[in-house]
């Protein structure tokens, strides 16, 4: 009555025999629900072109969100962030696993996420997140638990560190039956969500800007090619990354271990997140991807400038 004929609240409380309030009340709930979705599109935008051309050149799904020219880092993150909310409560329903990855997208996201009740279902944190300096372990659960709290989902942590010192701890950890449960968990997902981690530029990726890193790490990642991650697994241009000593010492699952899963979903907001999402897209590991207008016509674009 109100959207599709245009009643007013008053007339629509005199023919459901109610006040005008719980009128208002039912609206607002539709909206806060998602019954009811609003859109803004800005003029002339080049979303739809760009979201066939990506599709067409790299043999994937795209979903471009619309973005003014003028529009923020942050503001392009929000709107990459509404768009994967949605399409994340559209995917994801009962008896699924949604694996997800840490990071400063996934955390937008999970700020945007759309409550839906599923039965049966888990999420399962990707990679570890501990680090020598801030922890990292509550960061990464409260991100993981919000994404449980919204479809009514099982949990399950990953409570290593992000990096291992040495490659020997790692395979002796991988034994152990606790993370051997959580590796079966992760190998169990439907869909598998991650952002793609830049060295540099623009809003800061968390695995380089709070503490996960030591600077001769760094300066190795620069020897080294390295132009971003995936789940705190490095790539370099090419999409390579077995050679690259530090991912030896990563607990976040490789390109090829996240082929496996069958829904691979990145998403991606700034210019600094080009050349690392053109990595991630080289090594395979993209199935869809959610990305703003403005970095959608940089990715497009041969001669955008590589960070």
């Amino acid at each position: 009555m109100y959207y599709l004929q245009d009643m007013k609240m008053e007339v629509i409380a005199r023919h459901l025999g109610t006040s005008r309030s719980t009128v208002s009340r039912l609206i607002k709930k539709a909206r806060s629900s998602g019954i009811v979705e609003i859109h803004l599109r800005p003029a002339r935008t080049r979303a739809p072109g760009l979201s066939r051309t990506i599709a067409r050149r790299y043999g994937i799904e795209a979903y471009v969100a619309p973005v003014s020219d003028s529009a923020t880092d942050v503001e392009r993150l929000d709107q990459v962030a509404v768009t994967t909310a949605k399409l994340i409560s559209a995917w994801f329903d009962s008896d699924m696993v949604l694996g997800v990855a840490w990071g400063t997208t996934l955390a937008a996201i999970g700020r945007r996420l759309i409550p839906k009740p599923t039965r049966n279902s888990a999420i399962v944190q990707l990679n570890g997140a501990v680090n020598t300096r801030t922890s990292g372990l509550e960061y990464a659960s409260d991100l993981i638990s919000g994404f449980g709290t919204a479809f009514d989902a099982a949990v399950h942590h990953f409570p290593v560190p992000a990096f291992f010192d040495y490659p020997d701890t790692k395979a002796a950890m991988w034994r152990e039956r606790s993370v051997q449960r959580v590796l079966d968990v992760q190998r169990r997902a439907d869909i598998a969500l991650f952002g793609v981690g830049a060295v540099s530029g623009g809003l800061p990726s968390h695995v380089y800007s709070a503490g996960y890193l030591e600077p001769e790490d760094v300066d190795l990642l620069h020897r080294e090619g390295v132009v971003g991650d995936v789940c705190t697994v490095f790539l370099r241009a090419d999409g390579s990354y077995s050679d690259i000593p530090l991912n030896a010492r990563a607990t976040g699952p490789t390109p090829a271990e996240l082929q496996r899963i069958g829904r691979r979903v990145c998403a991606a907001a700034g210019d600094a997140k080009v050349a690392p999402l053109r990595a991630a897209l080289a090594a395979g590991v993209v199935t869809d991807l959610v990305i703003d207008e403005l970095t959608a016509d940089l990715l497009v674009n041969e001669n955008a400038p590589e960070h």
